[in-house]
């Protein structure tokens, strides 16, 4: 028998687990949710109840194949991952495309790879570009908000609220908007957009959560910030009647939900701090370059997406020291 003495590892013990994070972030996105089904009415509820149990389902379906424990599907992070979805979609999309993108975001965005923390890509962000992508038309059909009056000591529900017509409008990322929105329109969400685009402070408030609780790190929101509004706030300075300033940048569009939930997925983005300042200036600039000059209007999917294809890369070159090697104690004296 070989004689040893147990010695305790370098390692951090606390009481979060997977679950425990994914339904923390859930619970911080639900009141910009309930913000947007109020804006725009019941069809915006029904795109996010049927993103978020076809994600679930798919998961379902993909663990039965795989012959795994199938209570795993409510681990959150499918109910997670058609919640993102459904917040990047127009509040007027039809369901179809939403379940069918919302099983594509599971089976080719997740488990395709291997399930949770295996795959390459956000799975969110890689259905929401299939389906711009493919379905171009629905995904940039926007409609004005029609919030229900509390005003006058009574409730008026607006007559468009009920179902999913509505006026076409567009956004403050539209090419043919040419000057800006008030930045106070836009952080109370007085804006056209995707429910996950509209009252950003609300977005704002439930990322300032997660950072407190050591959820995610400042690294990817701080240098995602700065990588976007830098070039915004030059190019405006240069032509302010041809770019738009760095707070409307900020402000609309997916940048708030994206620089606080989509960059800061665990899995797809760089381990060490360094690799994460680098991950979060790409996010951001890569987003400033295609909204200004690219054929989108929104560019946070897309930029999201080609950083993920880098963090490997990152993660090589700008990799953490291992615990007790020569270099990390180089670095300690």
């Amino acid at each position: 028998m070989i004689q040893y003495e147990a010695v305790a590892g370098p390692f951090g013990h606390s009481a979060n687990s997977s679950t425990r994070i994914m339904y923390t972030v859930i619970l911080t996105l639900l009141p910009a949710c309930l913000f947007g089904v109020l804006q725009f009415g019941l069809h915006g509820l029904y795109v996010l109840l049927s993103s978020c149990i076809a994600a679930v389902m798919a998961e379902w379906f993909c663990l039965l194949l795989m012959k795994k424990r199938l209570l795993a599907c409510m681990d959150g992070s499918a109910i997670l991952t058609g919640l993102l979805l459904a917040m990047s979609l127009p509040p007027a999309f039809p369901l179809t495309l939403t379940v069918f993108g919302s099983v594509f975001a599971v089976v080719l965005g997740k488990q395709i790879y291997g399930g949770l923390g295996q795959n390459l890509f956000n799975p969110a962000m890689l259905a929401r570009v299939m389906l711009l992508i493919c379905f171009p038309v629905e995904m940039t059909q926007w409609i004005d908000p029609t919030p229900i009056d509390f005003s006058h000591n009574q409730v008026t529900v607006p007559a468009t609220w009920l179902h999913f017509d509505g006026m076409s409008s567009a956004t403050a990322l539209s090419p043919e908007n040419h000057t800006a929105l008030p930045w106070m329109d836009l952080a109370l969400g007085n804006q056209s957009g995707s429910l996950g685009e509209t009252c950003a402070l609300l977005i704002l408030c439930g990322g300032l959560y997660l950072l407190y609780r050591r959820i995610i790190h400042w690294a990817i929101p701080v240098t995602f910030f700065i990588g976007l509004g830098v070039p915004a706030l030059l190019a405006h300075l240069f032509n302010p009647e041809h770019y738009l300033p760095f707070w409307t940048q900020w402000t609309s569009g997916g940048a708030i939900l994206g620089a606080f939930y989509i960059a800061t997925d665990l899995v797809t983005s760089p381990t060490s701090i360094r690799g994460q300042i680098l991950y979060g200036l790409g996010c951001g600039f890569l987003v400033w370059l295609i909204r200004t000059f690219g054929s989108y209007p929104e560019g946070v999917a897309f930029a999201v997406l080609l950083m993920n294809a880098a963090s490997p890369v990152i993660d090589y070159y700008l990799r953490p020291n291992i615990f007790g090697s020569n270099n990390a104690s180089a670095r300690e004296k």
